[in-house]
């Protein structure tokens, strides 16, 4: 917790008065390569987490409060009072020694549950990308240490007090510490020679950024200072500490003057409900506590009828039947086996790359049906490189067989000119190769650097200084790093292969920045000002050829520069369409010389301003191939039920390309009709054009959204939920924070996502994979399924039991007092012990092979479907009827009736054919339910062939599949094997369960479990023979045949060199050659 009596953060004076290479050395550090690993972990060792005291954790009290406060507890502590008030102590101890277990055993379980739960949350919190060993890596903000280098942009939360070394149009919002709500500019340049701590004042330290505080703008590097405690924020921590009450608990009478009363009531209910666990946790949670008190009103009601039957003479017998009933019907585990399957689901979430921060998400994933995808560096590997390089009049560079995305050393770069005028494309679009013009083509190895022209250098550089991202060779391990955005490092290395990198102009050729104007994704562009060694300025500007094209007025450098045309315009976008057809991201490259930019103002000069006027340089088209494993986790979300769309800022074209290869769009759309294949990509002008009606009245929402912006994706999600979809969303910027917040599951990028999409999610890739999501589906699922399972195992045993008992009030002996088949002690032996393991055990239950194979659940439903409900009264009525035949069998046959004399309190020898019929009840329901729990592990598949895979390998799969899941198999094993010493220990069977040994009663316990084995085998055979609840089990097929996944890969885009590139010149001499 960065502990102040220890391992203090101390420096010779304030790190915002120190020059940078002190505090290098200082920390141990360097701006090229930061920590090592090694150091980073002595580092934390040193000096603790980055966490403030009394930040987050689990409260042992309100763990304890919890337990103490649900419904099955107070029903015990209900049954004791009435066990000790009839002086059955030996009852009531060992009822006291219940709830004191069983207290202490959940307090212990759900402690730790919630420690984990808690650890793998932190998992989600606010991150920082920071430098070590020369790699840019995404960590939690907890492990930030002191030394690290960190890097931060528009969105990001500044994870510790960092003083800064590299600045450009930095803003950070830190009115959480000065209480300004205007956004402090930085500037690492500022002179505090003659200042001193005391005298400039926290805002005024303009190189320092504060942990806690947000990026407003611009972006930035700095060195960790401080950390946890020792930040400007833990000098305050006290002031974060409080927290937000909800709306309308004030208790001023400035609003009303009844506000003081309702305010207080409000607060009291505030407090009830969460003592009872009806206004905290999931809606899963709530729901279940919610449960839990309706069957505690239950248990209040039979013991009621008790009563009455008794004609309300409650005596000490009747007393003791009614707790009976009462512990009958209440789930006593249900709780903490929910909580564990949480705590196990949110564990495999995190080993399959996911982190979930809401844990309600882990209910929802399994009810998505519509999936909003992003595409870049989700359905794609993010590994961009810049494969073309068209250049106005001159020709189109190409680079071949670079493996490496971030090494300009690899792969071939081949020029393909002409000799011939340009002209305007003609509308000729055959096959005749002979139409084309003759070609002049060279191909270079990287490594001979060939003449960079005029015309292609202007390209180069605006490629190389309009870009954040960086490259650079480690000597000591050969291999070459890259930092920032790939689509930048994919120019970026572009413009390395000629010697142009942005360190090299910088440094040796003296370019100088002047101003920047970050991407912003509604306009989709970027641009910077430089001023080159001459003295001249210039506007360099890159984006998405659309938007960056009506901002030219001229086209080409020196020999080949004309003047924008809408012929021309027409041209650059025929070359456009070329290059985004094979597939490549292509992105428009501009110039502008500036005379009028100020070097120093305080005003900034409006963006518009700078953006206009500007020169077309040139295209780049960027080739990112999409992951190996998209194409099948596309077509296993088709077989779940789940449509997949690609909401992206690229192309159309390019979009098309990669929706195609991938599986989400078919390769030919002849099938489709004409309006269904139109809808199927849109843009996002087309797209936001529409009105709602429109767009409902498509006949499928649009698979391919393009040049999609931040209000298209909301819309998207408003127009899935009025065809009542069940969406998840995936988003990475500030402006997708809406986005994410609409969606049912928002789903943020974890390496390239800023700390305020983040927040604003529900779960968080650790890899930014399009198959982790699906992945998450799949474990959403699977909990679901085990939660179903797991309730229906409970709720049926007390089905059972409540049925045994109440029809058990018709057993009186001759005082006229009921006799219950089962005493108190037994029935929480059943609930706590025989049911919890096996509940637990398939809480734990891995996946059905055929899960993904399934619609997804109705979320709005949840896991108390018709199938459960009908399930849990089927297989309970069974239980209880076989258990009430046994009982009845004994004393009504052999034993004549003789239902003996106080039996329900104390053993005599009158009560001997009672005590041996309900040994015989006891173990028999015992049996039942634990046999059940295997029946239970599939809904409607026979025991005897649970899993469709091993069924095909094997004859008889029974004792394969259920030693699968070994806990659960140990806990039933041991849970029968438990039967005989708690029927034969003299003292614990008479005294304490209220039966005595038995001989040939076992046969009927045997025989039961064989009969309900064959019921609930029979009702599952009408279930599949009958089509019951096939709507929850049988993915219904697309009415417009728009089965995603299955269709034939497009072309393939990885090859090195096409056709395509001559057909690229050809139209650029105005030779139009049919692809």
């Amino acid at each position: 917790m960065g502990n102040p009596k220890s391992n203090q953060q101390e420096y010779s004076r304030h790190p915002f008065l120190l020059p940078l290479t002190e505090i290098y050395q200082h920390l141990g550090t360097n701006n090229e390569t930061g920590l090592s690993r090694l150091q980073a972990q002595q580092s934390q060792q040193k000096y603790g987490p980055n966490k403030l005291e009394g930040e987050g954790g689990v409260q042992w009290y309100s763990v304890l409060l919890k337990q103490v406060s649900n419904a099955m507890i107070l029903v015990l502590v209900l049954a004791m009072a009435l066990s000790y008030g009839v002086t059955d102590y030996i009852e009531g101890g060992v009822i006291s020694a219940v709830i004191i277990l069983n207290v202490a055993i959940g307090f212990y379980q759900e402690f730790q549950a919630e420690k984990k739960m808690d650890s793998l949350r932190s998992l989600s919190s606010p991150s920082a990308a920071v430098l070590r060993d020369g790699h840019i890596e995404t960590i939690p903000s907890a492990e930030v240490a002191p030394g690290d280098i960190v890097q931060v942009k528009t969105g990001d939360t500044i994870p510790a007090d960092l003083r800064l070394f590299e600045v450009m149009n930095l803003e950070c919002d830190e009115k959480i510490l000065t209480g300004e709500a205007i956004p402090v500019a930085k500037d690492v340049k500022v002179d505090f020679s003659g200042k001193d701590e005391l005298s400039t004042g926290v805002g005024d330290r303009l190189n320092m950024a504060y942990s806690s505080s947000t990026v407003t703008k611009g972006r930035g590097k700095g060195v960790v200072a401080y950390t946890a405690m020792y930040t400007e924020i833990g000098k305050i921590a006290a002031s974060m500490q409080g927290k937000q009450r909800k709306a309308s608990r004030s208790l001023s009478r400035k609003q009303s003057k009844i506000q003081p009363a309702k305010g207080a009531a409000l607060r009291i209910w505030d407090g009830i409900g969460a003592f009872l666990g009806l206004t905290t946790g999931t809606p899963l949670q709530r729901k279940l506590s919610k449960l839990a008190y309706v069957l505690f009103g239950c248990a209040i009601l039979l013991a009621i009828i008790v009563f009455g039957v008794n004609r309300f003479n409650v005596t000490n017998e009747v007393a003791i039947y009614a707790i009976s009933t009462g512990i009958a019907i209440i789930p006593e585990s249900l709780i903490a086996v929910l909580t564990i399957t949480m705590v196990v689901g949110m564990t495999q979430m995190r080993k399959r790359r996911v982190v979930i921060r809401q844990l309600s998400a882990l209910e929802a994933l399994g009810g998505v049906t519509n999936i909003c995808s992003d595409k870049t560096g989700t359905l794609t590997q993010g590994q961009m490189v810049t494969r073309k390089a068209w250049i106005p009049g001159y020709g189109v560079y190409t680079v071949n067989g670079a493996e490496e995305a971030s090494n300009p050393t690899t792969g071939t770069v081949a020029f393909s000119s002409t000799t011939t005028t340009e002209e305007p494309p003609s509308e000729d679009h055959s096959d005749n190769k002979g139409d084309k013009k003759t070609t002049e083509s060279e191909k270079m190895n990287v490594g001979e650097r060939p003449n960079v022209t005029p015309e292609f250098e202007d390209f180069l550089l605006s490629t190389a200084l309009c870009n954040l991202a960086s490259i650079r060779h480690d000597d000591q391990k050969n291999e070459w790093q890259a930092i920032g955005d790939p689509t930048e490092i994919a120019l970026q290395v572009f413009a390395h292969r000629f010697n142009h990198g942005k360190r090299v102009l910088e440094e040796e050729r003296g370019w100088n920045q002047l101003a920047e104007y970050p991407f912003d994704s509604s306009i989709k562009r970027m641009s910077v000002v430089y001023k080159s060694s001459t003295g001249e300025k210039h506007v360099f500007t890159k984006g998405a050829v659309e938007r960056v094209i009506d901002l030219c007025t001229t086209i080409g450098t020196g020999e080949y520069r004309t003047e924008m045309t809408p012929e021309k315009k027409d041209f650059v976008l025929n070359q456009m369409n070329i290059l985004a057809d094979q597939g490549l991201r292509v992105m428009a490259i501009a110039r502008r010389i500036i005379s009028d930019f100020p070097e120093k103002s305080v005003v900034e000069v409006p963006r518009d301003t700078i953006e206009s006027k500007l020169t077309l340089l040139g295209l780049a088209g960027l080739y990112d191939p999409p992951r190996l494993e998209t194409k099948d986790s596309v077509r296993e979300c088709t077989t779940a039920g789940i449509k997949v769309h690609m909401l992206t800022g690229d192309h159309p074209s390019t979009a098309k390309a990669i929706a195609k290869e991938v599986g989400i769009l078919p390769r030919s759309s002849e099938a489709l009709s004409s309006s269904t294949a139109s809808s199927l990509v849109k843009t996002a002008a087309e797209f936001d054009g529409m009105t709602d009606e429109q767009i409902d009245a498509l006949p499928t929402l649009p698979l391919v959204i393009a040049r999609c912006a931040p209000n298209t994706k909301t819309r998207m999600i408003a127009a899935l939920h009025r065809r009542r979809a069940f969406a998840a969303m995936t988003g990475d910027g500030v402006n997708d924070a809406p986005s994410l917040q609409a969606a049912d599951v928002g789903i943020a990028m974890g390496m390239a996502g800023s700390d305020v999409a983040k927040g604003a999610a529900d779960i968080v890739l650790t890899d930014d994979n399009f198959a982790s999501i699906v992945n998450a589906i799949e474990e959403g699922r699977r909990m679901f399924d085990n939660i179903q399972k797991f309730i229906l195992h409970l709720l049926t045993s007390n089905v059972g039991e409540v049925i045994l008992l109440i029809v058990g009030l018709g057993f009186q002996d001759k005082q006229g007092f009921s006799v219950f088949p089962l005493s108190p002690l037994q029935i929480l032996w059943i609930n706590m012990l025989t049911s919890s393991f096996p509940a637990f055990g398939l809480g734990r239950e891995k996946a059905s092979s055929d899960i993904m194979r399934r619609p997804p659940h109705d979320n709005r439903r949840g896991v108390f479907t018709p199938q459960i409900i009908v399930d849990m009264i089927v297989y309970g009525t069974i239980m209880g009827t076989l258990t009430l035949l046994t009982f009845v069998i004994i004393v009504y046959g052999p034993g004549n009736g003789e239902l003996g004399f106080d039996c329900n309190r104390l053993y005599e020898e009158s009560c001997s054919v009672v005590f041996r019929a309900r040994a015989s009840v006891f173990a028999e329901l015992t049996w039942l339910i634990l046999i059940s729990a295997w029946e239970f592990k599939s809904l409607r598949r026979s025991m005897f062939s649970l899993d469709p895979a091993t069924a095909e390998t094997s004859k008889f799969p029974f004792f394969k599949d259920i030693y699968n899941n070994r806990f659960l198999f140990y806990a039933v094993v041991i849970g029968a094997l438990s039967v005989f010493p708690a029927v034969y220990i003299p003292g614990l069977n008479t005294a304490v369960f209220k039966h005595k040994g038995i001989t040939w009663e076992w046969g009927l316990s045997f025989g039961a479990v064989f009969i309900f084995v064959l019921g609930v085998e029979v009702w599952k055979a009408c279930k599949r023979s009958w089509g019951l609840f096939t709507a929850e089990e049988t993915v219904r097929g697309d009415p417009l045949s728009l089965r995603q996944g299955g269709w034939s890969f497009a072309k393939s885009f990885s090859k090195s060199k096409s056709s395509d590139d001559t057909d690229l010149i050809g139209l650029e001499k105005g030779n139009a050659v049919a692809r």
